[in-house]
């Protein structure tokens, strides 16, 4: 069959931007309220996530959750963000708070870190209606009691180790929505979406970056 065209709008100011590896829409995608998301884009640059093609945000970061920073994310976003609530130096009553807020705000989800525990989880789900995120780092974490839990959708963050311990996933969890990390090039997040990750994070180079390209450009004229 022959491949249909997609016709491109792109402004001229805008046309500059941080694009998702083309390889990512081999994923299957989660549908999450109806939109499919294949590429999530990990930052919390404001600056950069107005300026990318991604389906998605995962705010998280490595302080204290605050709403405020997830309400800065959410206004300069244009897209859904999965919203980043603790687990990790954040525990107990205050995840529950950060996350009923973050579903106030607009956030599409929910994410926890791995040290979070099942019982916060138990009482997070009962207390928000948006999906629940938690990370994942090792195959020593109980992905079915993660489940039973309440838990939605897992985020896998294994570095290396991402593609064999989503294929482990996989064939324990056959129905189970993952997002992983899809390393630096195409063939690990291709690897990554043949072990069986239905979408993947992508980590864009630093403003830092970009702009040093663009004033070594600036010099060459």
């Amino acid at each position: 069959m022959e491949e249909r065209f997609t016709p491109e709008i792109e402004g001229t100011l805008r046309k500059f931007m941080l694009k998702v590896p083309q390889v990512i829409s081999q994923a299957s995608g989660i549908r999450v309220f109806g939109r499919r998301i294949k590429s999530v884009l990990f930052s919390t640059d404001v600056s950069i996530i107005r300026n990318t093609n991604a389906d998605a945000i995962i705010a998280v970061y490595p302080f204290t959750p605050q709403p405020v920073i997830t309400q800065a994310i959410m206004t300069g976003a244009d897209i859904p963000v999965f919203a980043g609530v603790g687990g990790g130096l954040t525990q107990g009553r205050r995840v529950i708070n950060l996350g009923l807020h973050a579903e106030f705000q607009g956030a599409m989800g929910v994410v926890v870190n791995a040290p979070t525990k099942d019982e916060v989880i138990k009482r997070l789900r009962q207390t928000v209606d948006i999906p629940i995120i938690v990370t994942v780092v090792s195959e020593n974490d109980d992905i079915g009691k993660r489940i039973e839990a309440g838990v939605d959708i897992l985020n896998v963050s294994a570095a290396a180790n991402t593609p064999a311990l989503v294929e482990k996933i996989r064939s324990d969890f056959p129905k189970i929505p993952i997002i992983a990390t899809g390393g630096p090039s195409d063939e690990s997040i291709l690897a990554t979406v043949e072990a069986g990750a239905n979408a993947i994070t992508w980590t864009p180079p630093s403003s830092g970056q970009v702009f040093k390209d663009i004033m070594e450009n600036y010099r060459k004229d």
